[in-house]
C-alpha cells in the first residue's frame, strides 16, 4: 500500500513515492505559490516554547575558565 500525504497548499492527495516529482506538493504550481508565500513572509516558523534561562554555572566551573 502506497502511503499518501495532502497538498500543503491545495489539499489534493499524494502518493509519497520517487514517482511524485512535487511531494509533498501535487505540482509544480502548488510548490512555487509555497515558495512565493514563504518569500512575502506569509508563512513564520513558530517560536520557541523553551524560555527557561539557561542554569547558572556552577562554582568549580567558573573557576576552570578563569584558569
Amino acid at each position: 500500500m502506497v502511503k499518501t500525504v495532502s497538498c500543503p497548499h491545495c489539499g489534493k492527495s499524494v502518493p509519497w513515492t520517487p514517482d511524485s516529482r512535487w511531494r509533498p506538493f501535487c505540482s509544480e504550481r502548488c510548490r512555487l505559490i509555497d515558495l512565493g508565500d514563504w518569500l512575502e513572509e506569509r508563512h513564520r516558523l513558530g517560536e520557541t516554547l523553551d524560555t527557561a534561562p539557561d542554569p547558572a554555572p556552577r562554582e568549580d566551573e567558573v573557576a576552570q575558565v578563569r584558569h
